[in-house]
């Protein structure tokens, strides 16, 4: 091959590196912002509490048990004891005022706010639990937000209806971009493809060396989009303030996994589609297209 030629697919590859690696890039951002609304989602949904009221008349042995359900109960990621003192004192703080002035006693009963987990904090779900917690006769009422629960659940299900329909359309054209960046580079070698189809050679023998490079190249791109995404990550966190993602190791793990697997697996079917497309065409049609 001569220099010129050799000189040529260098700058192919590099082009379709680069290219492939800012589709990527584009992947990656969209993987993040997704995890960052399931986080956010998360977040807010944990803010959610709900409080047992006891009775006044209460049992230790009533109150034993109670305690021991919400320990084991999935529902409940923390669990805190108020006692009446700590409900009146709590009262006189925020409301200025003693009611055991002018009752002679106090009228706020103990309770537990539980803070659930984000599964629960559904309408149906919390209004399940609650119902299963009054059927106990030492429970006085289950108070919790549900105008705040309808309307989180609402919400929730609309903005992840939007998320999800952009999150589509972006990967749609990101796919689309790749596709047709390996098709050119396909495209470029069309008579070297042609003409070992005369000579002899196998349709895998054809595609085999330019789908070996497509998926090196994918994995190129792939790594150089992972470290653009990361420094994205950095630059809005300790530059902007803002945190899109968290960085745990789940979450680093699946954004990575996302864009290495889409650089390989849409260099790979790209570049089989393009190159049987050119092995079925005649020498003549190769002057045409």
């Amino acid at each position: 091959m001569s220099r010129q030629k050799r000189y040529h697919f260098r700058n192919l590859y590099l082009t379709t590196t680069v290219s492939i690696a800012l589709v990527l890039f584009l992947i990656g951002v969209e993987t993040v912002l997704v995890l960052g609304a399931r986080e956010l989602v998360g977040k807010i949904r944990e803010n959610v509490d709900m409080t047992i009221v006891l009775r006044k008349d209460i049992t230790p042995e009533q109150q034993e048990r109670i305690e021991k359900l919400l320990s084991v109960a999935k529902f409940a990621r923390d669990v805190q004891f108020v006692s009446e003192q700590q409900a009146l004192n709590d009262h006189i703080s925020q409301m200025g005022e003693d009611p055991t002035e002018y009752l002679g006693y106090n009228p706020l009963s103990a309770s537990y706010v539980v803070k659930l987990s984000s599964d629960y904090v559904q309408k149906d779900s919390i209004a399940a639990i609650a119902g299963a917690l009054k059927s106990f006769d030492s429970v006085s009422e289950v108070l919790y937000a549900e105008d705040v629960v309808t309307a989180l659940d609402n919400n929730i299900n609309k903005y992840s209806v939007v998320i999800v329909s952009l999150a589509a359309i972006l990967l749609l054209v990101a796919v689309s971009l790749i596709i047709t960046t390996i098709r050119l580079q396909v495209y470029s070698r069309r008579f070297l493809i042609n003409t070992m189809k005369l000579v002899g050679a196998t349709s895998w023998a054809i595609k085999a060396p330019i789908v070996r490079k497509n998926i090196v190249i994918g994995l190129i791109s792939g790594v150089l989009a992972l470290c653009m995404v990361a420094g994205l990550i950095y630059y809005s966190q300790h530059s902007l303030g803002l945190e899109l993602i968290s960085l745990s190791w789940q979450n680093a793990a699946i954004v990575t996994g996302v864009v290495l697997l889409s650089g390989v697996m849409i260099t790979l079917l790209s570049s089989i589609v393009a190159t049987n497309r050119y092995i079925r065409m005649t020498t003549n049609d190769l002057y045409f297209i």
